[in-house]
C-alpha cells in the first residue's frame, strides 16, 4: 500500500450546518457539493470530504460508534490495487469493516480498521485525479452494469 493519504472524510452530526461553516464562515470553496457529502481541497493533493456521521457509518459497513467519527482514504491506480491493499491490511491485522466492492460513487473501494479503530477506505475513484501542481479535480461518475 502506498505511503499517502489523499483524502480525509469527517463524520458530521448535520451537513447543511458544517457546509455553512466551511464555505460560509470560513469562505472554502467546495471541490464538488452533492446532495449528501461536500469535497474541500485543502492541500497539495489533499482533500476533505464532510458527511452525515449516520452515513458514513453505513457506508464503512460498520455503525459510527466503531472507531473513529472520520476516515482516511487513499485513491489507488485500480480495482486490483484495492483488492491487494485490503488484503495486506487483513495479513498485518486490521479488522476488516467492508470488503471490496463496487461503491456508489461509481468506483470501487473497501474500508478497514487499524488496531486502535481508526477506519481506512481504500479506493479506485475513476473521478479522481491530481495535477502536477496538486489541484485535485473530482466528479462524479456514472455507475454502470459492468465488473469493476
Amino acid at each position: 500500500m502506498s505511503q499517502q493519504v489523499n483524502l480525509v472524510t469527517l463524520g458530521v452530526g448535520d451537513l447543511k450546518v458544517s457546509r455553512q461553516f466551511y464555505s460560509q464562515g470560513l469562505g472554502w470553496v467546495p471541490l464538488l457539493d452533492l446532495d449528501g457529502i461536500v469535497f474541500y481541497q485543502v492541500g497539495n493533493g489533499l482533500a476533505l470530504g464532510l458527511f452525515p456521521l449516520a452515513d458514513l457509518g453505513t457506508d464503512t459497513g460498520h455503525p459510527a460508534t466503531f472507531g473513529t467519527p472520520f476516515t482516511l482514504a487513499q485513491n489507488l491506480s485500480s480495482p486490483a490495487a484495492v483488492d491487494a491493499a485490503v488484503q495486506r491490511a487483513r495479513a498485518a491485522g486490521a479488522t476488516i469493516l467492508k470488503e471490496p466492492q463496487r461503491a456508489a460513487f461509481g468506483g470501487y473501494h473497501g474500508y478497514f480498521a487499524d488496531p486502535d479503530g481508526h477506519r481506512w477506505e481504500v479506493c479506485h475513484n475513476p473521478g479522481w485525479s491530481v495535477a502536477d501542481d496538486g489541484t485535485v479535480t473530482l466528479s462524479a461518475v456514472e455507475v454502470s452494469d459492468d465488473a469493476s
